[in-house]
């Protein structure tokens, strides 16, 4: 292809000359030619009457002729500057419906959200924050897809998510993310456990070596835990291994075992006492709660606005 042939086999494209004014100056020219003024132009587009005046001159200057005459009557244009203000209404008009069409596009991207987000966050914080959406986007139409935080991070890098939500310790290549809150694991246990007796807690050790009741591989829960562990040995192979929250502490709960959540999926049980909290020594299960999205790219919309929203309420 030579150069300045277009790709779709047209014309050349030829580059604007660098006399063609700018949008605002063609404006300006339009509302003097339409109020017969300079000053009184100036004042419907909020500007001084010497930056019209300069303005106008400088248009002048660039395009080579005189479009307006001034005089103390007002200003009329010359017959160059009524060709010229024929041609800007036509750019004028294009420009508009070029910003028409671009709001209409913002519009059908702001009218939806997708979000992906673990479980542990989907039930237990991301309600409170859909709500608050609601409030400041009501014409926002929300999906919501759960599952563990290496499944979220597939969704958001496949864009099929526009925010995503993990509990994860790292994050994926490709990604970006921002942390919005801060949680922490509890090692949790039936009231009859052995383990709930022991007013001094666990050492860390020792839960590394006791086989627990886990969420599956990929959740964000066992990538911390085994993060933290690792020191220890790491993880022994699960007593259990169950994809959902409510099944972790339904099978701890039964007496099968102890499990490892997150405080906020077991604080309803733990104040009921039907799980009681075992303190673990020598470790720390802090961790930091994130927000991911498509690296590059700045969350826009009403993704930008929940991802807002999340650190006002995190």
């Amino acid at each position: 292809m030579s150069e300045g042939t277009s790709r779709g086999g047209g014309a050349p494209a030829v580059p604007l000359s660098h006399r063609v004014p700018d949008l605002g100056s063609l404006e300006l020219l339009l509302a003097v030619a339409r109020l017969g003024s300079l000053g009184a132009a100036a004042r419907e587009l909020g500007i001084t009457q010497p930056a019209a005046s300069s303005r106008i001159r400088a248009m002048e200057t660039r395009l080579g002729v005189s479009l307006v005459e001034r005089s103390p009557r007002g200003s009329r244009l010359t017959e160059q500057g009524a060709l010229v203000t024929d041609w800007a209404q036509r750019i004028m008009e294009a420009a508009a419906a070029f910003d028409a069409g671009a709001q209409a596009l913002r519009g059908r991207r702001d009218s939806r959200l997708r979000v992906a987000a673990s479980l542990t966050i989907a039930e237990y914080l991301l309600p409170g924050w859909l709500i608050a959406l609601r409030a400041e986007r009501p014409g926002t139409a929300v999906s919501l897809q759960a599952g563990n935080s290496a499944a979220v991070a597939e969704r958001v890098l496949a864009r099929e998510a526009d925010l995503g939500f993990v509990e994860g310790r790292a994050v994926p290549d490709g990604l970006d993310s921002a942390v919005i809150a801060h949680d922490r694991l509890v090692v949790a246990v039936a009231p009859g456990h052995p383990w709930a007796r022991r007013a001094s807690g666990v050492p860390a050790h020792e839960v590394a070596a006791t086989p627990l009741i886990l969420r599956e591989r990929g959740s964000g829960t066992r990538e911390v835990l085994g993060a933290a562990l690792a020191a220890y040995g790491g993880l022994a192979d699960p007593l259990l291994e169950l994809a959902s929250t409510t099944a972790v502490k339904a099978a701890a709960e039964s007496g099968a075992g102890a499990c490892v959540l997150s405080e906020l999926a077991v604080r309803e049980e733990l104040t009921a006492r039907r799980l009681v909290a075992v303190p673990v020594a020598d470790t720390s299960l802090e961790r930091s709660l994130r927000a991911v999205w498509p690296g590059g790219a700045r969350p826009a919309g009403p993704a930008r606005d929940l991802l807002s929203l999340t650190r006002r309420r995190g």
